[in-house]
């Protein structure tokens, strides 16, 4: 069974401490809202999330390709719409890649697990327990 990502707040306003039982992090809001700008806010962790996952897809396939890709770029956005979010993902690739390599690079970037995660269909089941 995965470890799950756990999150707790205390008595600091807004910083959250993060752990996946083996790696500890903080998300906080800006001091402009109120928080103590010692972590990303929610929304830059979600971009992180699939920031990460597109590069690291992208530089496995094209490791795996024997594809001359040096480097990944992958700059993000989000913003709410009538219609829901839009994340906007722009993403350079450095390398001598020709036009097919680019190509095919750019739908196994739409192929990184957290993208299909995003793009498909969520539910999210909470529930309270007694602490």
């Amino acid at each position: 069974m995965k470890q799950p990502v756990k999150a707790s707040i205390d008595a600091t306003d807004y910083q959250v401490r993060l752990n996946d039982g083996q790696h500890e992090w903080l998300a906080d809001e800006p001091a402009s809202l109120g928080g103590g700008d010692t972590g990303p806010t929610p929304n830059s962790l979600l971009l992180s999330s699939l920031g990460a996952c597109t590069s690291i897809t992208l530089k496995m396939y094209a490791k795996r390709k024997a594809w001359p890709l040096e480097s990944v770029h992958v700059a993000l956005t989000i913003e709410s719409t009538p219609e829901g979010s839009l994340i906007d993902r722009q993403i350079v690739l450095t390398g001598n890649l020709d036009g097919d390599q680019r190509e095919r690079l750019l739908q196994i970037a739409n192929a990184c697990p957290v993208h299909k995660i995003l793009s498909g269909s969520i539910v999210i089941r909470s529930g309270l327990t007694q602490a």
